[in-house]
């Protein structure tokens, strides 16, 4: 059987395939690996699982848009009208919860992957972990990260910093949020 190699694109992301002579297509592995970690990456922003059931709290309909800039620092409201201080978080549930933030961060300190380390996130200024290239929104955010700041940015984080490069589109599920931060205390 003799082969023809021809180039093909898919969505900008170019990569080899054979094709033989009875029309068949054999996707080299590097580019196979390449989709696979594109769809995990892709899952893990989804928010959640198919199959999953949704036990937050829907937010009030008259609730005010969210404005186009960024929230006061001060500024903890949450768009299902909770807030950090009624949920006691549990770490178990926290590291399971993390396990979708993995594809992006690391709890390890001065490791960072496309997201900044997450080591010691409370109490840090946000936009300053060094070697990360922040962008300037993240950069210039301008607030501490306290438990009651973090659970409103999990919430939704272009809410809380528009035009941050994260594309994680949120945790809706207040009580997973303060599983989260609790997880993120101590990371162990």
């Amino acid at each position: 059987m003799t082969k023809v190699t021809t180039k093909l694109r898919m969505q900008g992301i170019g990569y080899v395939a054979n094709k033989d002579t009875m029309g068949e297509f054999m996707v080299n592995t590097k580019a196979r690996a390449g989709l696979v970690a594109l769809s995990v990456m892709l899952a893990a922003c989804s928010g959640g699982s198919e199959g999953e059931t949704d036990t937050s709290v829907q937010p009030d309909a008259s609730a005010p848009a969210a404005p186009a800039g960024p929230l006061a620092a001060t500024d903890v409201s949450t768009l299902d009208g909770t807030s950090f201080a009624n949920f006691t978080g549990n770490a178990a549930n926290g590291k399971m919860v993390f396990a979708a933030c993995r594809t992006c961060h690391v709890t390890d300190a001065g490791v960072n992957k496309i997201g900044p380390s997450l080591h010691n996130i409370i109490g840090r200024t946000a936009g300053t972990v060094p070697g990360f290239t922040y962008s300037a929104a993240n950069a210039g955010a301008g607030f501490v990260w306290t438990k009651e700041k973090l659970f409103q940015f999990l919430e939704k984080p272009q809410r809380v910093i528009p035009q941050t490069k994260m594309i994680y589109a949120g945790l809706p599920d207040a009580q997973k949020r303060a599983d989260l931060i609790a997880y993120l205390e101590t990371p162990n």
